[in-house]
């Protein structure tokens, strides 16, 4: 009858194997503790022959022993180079993450724009107030493009600025657009490469020399002609 590994005990550890589970188990059954103990520290290397591509550490060696205490259902007594494992420890659930509750009125712009907008209002100096909002709306319109091929409006940009300000941060959007001020510097270079392709036409490509093409072949063919004769 064959004896598969369906109807054998449980695996404790599976990335050690059946093997090592029973070799554990036979440790358990050495009265002797030096024997034990010598016993424990061949199994540990043979255990290091599984993953040899791991790098010896002192880590990586207690994690071994470790594991063994683990595989023995924590029943084995020896005097390893570390201290055994508490069960309670490895058993132990790890806190739970907390989430943040921070409501986000725009989240496509994320948490760091309302910060900025939070900053902009405390400043008491026009010329850097103004700053702020232009480079706020440069972020905003950059956020928006990574995502989506679609124009967005100055006033849009705008109305988001004084949304998360509460009406109050303020900028003459005459300006704005007489400047292109909201425009993302990467659109900018963008503008700038097409404004420079824009004159060229198919007709003001370099055409094919066919006169030199033409007299190139009439040659080859003259010399062929030569050589047959």
């Amino acid at each position: 009858m064959h004896n598969y590994n369906t109807v054998q005990g449980h695996l404790t550890l599976k990335e050690y194997g059946r093997n090592v589970q029973k070799l554990v188990d036979h440790l358990l059954t050495i009265e002797d503790k030096e024997e034990r103990n010598r016993k424990a520290q061949t199994m540990v290397d043979m255990m290091k022959l599984i993953n040899p591509a791991a790098k010896e550490t002192t880590e990586s060696n207690q994690k071994l022993w470790d594991d063994l205490h683990i595989i023995s259902g924590f029943k084995l007594d020896i005097e390893g180079p570390f201290p055994t494992p508490s069960r309670e420890i490895l058993e132990k659930k790890p806190q739970r993450v907390p989430y943040s509750a921070n409501d986000i009125t725009f989240k496509h712009f994320g948490k760091n724009i309302e910060l900025l907008v939070d900053k902009a209002i405390t400043l008491e100096d026009a010329e850097e107030k103004e700053a702020a909002i232009i480079h706020i709306g440069k972020l905003m319109k950059t956020f928006f493009y990574s995502y989506n091929k679609d124009v967005m409006e100055d006033h849009v940009v705008y109305t988001n600025i004084r949304k998360l300000s509460n009406n109050q941060l303020e900028i003459d959007m005459e300006k704005v657009k007489a400047g292109d001020l909201f425009e993302p510097q990467k659109k900018d270079k963008r503008n700038i490469r097409n404004q420079s392709t824009a004159g060229n036409t198919p007709g003001d490509r370099p055409k094919r020399n066919n006169n030199a093409n033409g007299s190139n072949g009439n040659n080859r063919r003259n010399n062929f002609k030569r050589k047959r004769n």
